[in-house]
Formats: structure tokens, C-alpha cells, sequence
């Protein structure tokens, strides 16, 4: 598989590349971004250890000239629609990372695409992979699922989005994958820029989720029955973790690129798509709503479930 890639920034240095890298089947032709120093940075560790590359300044550049069977879209969010309708309209695929844009409009917009986009959940391919085999198709489930980091230790070039868009999204998509459902409500919702957190409905679940961008790493997901039985349980981050590293053992981030995007060559099911994102979007607006009225309880927009 041939990949372009859209924006050079931490996500693609830290992430895609070395992905890319650890996948045989995938190979990156082309990098744009309109940064020379990010976008030679991304090249030089492509071409290290994966072959030459081209490099553009502009993404319209990249489509236009180059033959790449999916386009990761890397860039500040407010862009991601335009870079992804680009990439459509070249009959080209796109794996569009989180948040898919700017607003639930704009998700929908994206998730309108032909050929659809592809979203990078890329939790899907961590506690996804790790938990959905212990967790029963049918019976009624309670999710705990926690993500933090610090923000400021990832460096960002430019984007910094609040802790909602930047972790709560992840944990969003994560209840629903693992439940299989969809999103029904939200209430007991309390947003800050570096903190959320929110008690979401799903159609066979109820799950608890808290986010922040302020504190050291750590990512708990524990799923239950109507019991109270634990059913599965993944934890990440911590003193395990940083052993882990310290041992020679795969960053959780490259491992799960590197399996979404081993994925991505074969169509798997496990990939999230445009309406994914829709969904997640509608979910996070529904979130925003509950804490402006104190924690009451919001519907998630019922024509984005229905996928209208």
C-alpha cells in the first residue's frame, strides 16, 4: 500500500513514520507540508530506513502527482475536510485523524465523502484488540474507561485542542466500538479545557468516562456486567509501561498505528469510518450541551445515529 501523507507534524514524526517503517506491506511515497523543517524532519526519518520519497508544500501538489492507494490526513482539524474532498475527489481514500473536523457539520460532511474516509481511533487497535474477545455479544455492560497525558509533553507545532477533543474522542468511539452501540445520551458532564468528563448511554451500556491533558500517562479501560462481575480490563501507562520502554518493547502509539494501518491494507472491519466519526462528533456536541446545563441529560443527535 502506498501512503501520502498530509501534515508533518508530531503525530506523523512520532507515529506514522515509524509505523510505516514496521510495516512491510506500506510505503510512504510523498509527504506534504507547508513547514520545510517538519516536512524535512518526517522525510529524512522515512528515508532512513524506508526508501526515497517526494516532498510537496502544498497537499494538492501530492494528489495530483503522485499514484498513492490511501492519504493520511494529518493536519490541524479545521483542514481536515478540504484535504479529505481533495483526496476524493481523485477517487483516493483518506485516513483522517482525530477529532474529523472542527464541528458535528463538518463530520457529516466528511462522512458524506465518496469514497468514504477512514477515522484514525486508533484505540480500536489497543484495548480494542485487547478486550473485545472477553467482552459477550449480547447481556448489558458498564464501561470505566480513563485516558491522560500531558499535553505540553508532546509537543505540539501548533494545534493544542482541549481535553474533550484531544482524549475524550478516543474514549468516545472506544465505549461504542467495545459495546457494539450506539450513543444514545449524555449527562453528569463537566468540560474544561485540560478535564472532561461524562457518563454516556449507549444501547447495551452505560459507560464513565474522564479525560485529561494535565497529568502523567496512564489509560484504564474495565468492563463489567449488570452484576458487577469484571469482564475485561486493560491498563496502559505508569510503571508498567515505562519498564516496558525502557525493555525495547513497541511504543503503544506506533504499535497501534502499525496495526490500523496493517488494517487499512486489507479493508479490515475493524477500522472506523467517516459516520464513526460523525457519531463521535455528535457525541462530544451532546457533551458540551450537558455541561452548559449543569450535567442534565442530552439526546446525541438522532439524525447522525440514524446515519442521515
Amino acid at each position: 500500500m502506498r501512503l501520502g501523507v498530509a501534515g508533518c507534524g508530531r503525530i506523523a514524526e512520532r507515529g506514522y513514520v515509524p509505523a510505516a517503517l514496521a510495516t512491510p506491506e506500506v510505503e510512504i511515497v510523498a509527504f506534504a507540508d507547508p513547514n520545510g523543517e517538519r516536512l524535512a524532519r518526517c522525510r529524512e526519518l522515512w528515508e532512513d530506513g524506508g526508501g526515497p520519497a517526494a516532498a510537496y508544500d502544498d497537499v494538492a501538489a501530492l494528489v495530483e502527482q503522485e499514484q498513492i492507494d490511501l492519504l493520511v490526513v494529518a493536519t490541524p482539524a479545521d483542514t481536515h475536510l478540504a484535504v479529505s474532498e481533495a483526496a476524493a475527489a481523485a477517487g483516493l481514500r483518506s485516513l483522517v485523524e482525530k477529532p474529523p473536523a472542527t464541528d458535528l457539520r463538518e463530520a457529516q460532511r466528511l462522512a458524506a465523502l465518496e469514497p468514504e474516509p477512514l477515522l484514525a481511533f486508533n484505540r480500536r487497535f489497543l484495548q480494542g484488540l485487547e478486550l473485545q474477545s472477553s467482552i459477550p455479544e449480547e447481556g448489558w455492560l458498564e464501561l470505566d474507561l480513563k485516558l491522560r497525558f500531558r499535553q505540553s509533553a508532546w509537543s505540539a507545532h501548533e494545534v493544542r485542542d482541549e481535553a474533550l477533543l484531544d482524549a475524550g474522542i478516543h474514549l468516545v468511539d472506544l465505549a461504542a466500538h467495545l459495546s457494539a452501540a450506539e450513543p444514545i445520551s449524555v449527562q453528569r458532564a463537566s468540560v474544561q479545557p485540560q478535564q472532561a468528563s461524562f457518563e454516556l448511554q449507549l444501547g447495551r451500556a452505560r459507560a464513565r468516562v474522564s479525560c485529561s491533558t494535565d497529568a502523567r500517562h496512564r489509560e484504564l479501560v474495565e468492563v463489567r456486567d449488570r452484576a458487577g462481575k469484571l469482564l475485561a480490563r486493560s491498563a496502559w501507562g505508569g510503571i508498567r509501561s515505562r519498564l516496558a520502554g525502557a525493555l525495547g518493547r513497541p511504543d503503544p502509539l506506533v504499535l497501534s498505528l502499525q496495526r490500523q494501518l496493517e488494517a487499512a491494507t486489507e479493508h479490515h472491519r475493524l477500522l472506523a469510518t467517516g459516520r464513526d466519526g460523525a457519531i463521535a462528533m455528535a457525541v462530544v456536541e451532546a457533551v458540551r450541551r450537558s455541561a452548559e446545563l449543569d450535567g442534565a441529560e442530552v439526546t446525541v443527535d438522532l439524525a447522525t445515529r440514524a446515519g442521515r
